[in-house]
């Protein structure tokens, strides 16, 4: 095996990275909460679901199309779906399949949701990174995440940190 090196900023970039990733979704997820707003994760399946056909994605699907969590994923369709922000319902062609379907209330709460979720990612990131630098950060960001979609996952770019793509 080839032996390799990284230089001192790439180790660098690596765990500013990792400890930026864990201190400012824990610091958003805290604002989130005591607002009384959906969290980071429910935010993400709640906009994976707008964004996908007819706002409906198999569980698998929606595995696959979440950012934050995977696991517990079926426990918080169900928290969510008791919230009325999303139904299960059988798949047409496969009885062993679900879907998670976006109700009107959970895009309702989505929507809602996004003018303090712009704010906090402002105040917690935005706010530290100019243009210019975000626009590289978010390139190197996407050149090092390529190389590990598989095919379902690139038809459908996370969009976690912002409206759906249909409202851009």
């Amino acid at each position: 095996m080839t032996k390799v090196q990284l230089g001192q900023a790439q180790k660098e970039a690596w765990g500013s990275f990792l400890v930026a990733h864990s201190r400012l979704t824990k610091a958003i997820d805290a604002a989130l909460l005591a607002e009384d707003l959906p969290s980071l994760e429910v935010y993400d399946v709640l906009l994976a679901l707008e964004d996908a056909p007819d706002q409906r994605l198999t569980m698998s699907d929606l595995a696959n199309a979440v950012v934050f969590s995977r696991s517990g994923l079926t426990r918080l369709v169900d928290r969510l779906e008791q919230q009325d922000l999303v139904r299960r319902c059988a798949h047409p062609r496969d009885r062993r399949s679900l879907y998670a379907v976006l109700t009107p209330t959970g895009l309702k709460k989505r929507e809602e949701s996004w003018p303090r979720y712009a704010e906090l990612i402002h105040e917690h990131f935005g706010r530290f990174i100019p243009n210019e630098e975000a626009q590289a950060m978010r390139d190197a960001l996407k050149r090092a995440t390529s190389a590990h979609v598989n095919s379902d996952e690139a038809a459908r770019e996370p969009s976690i940190t912002g409206e759906s793509p249909a409202k851009r």
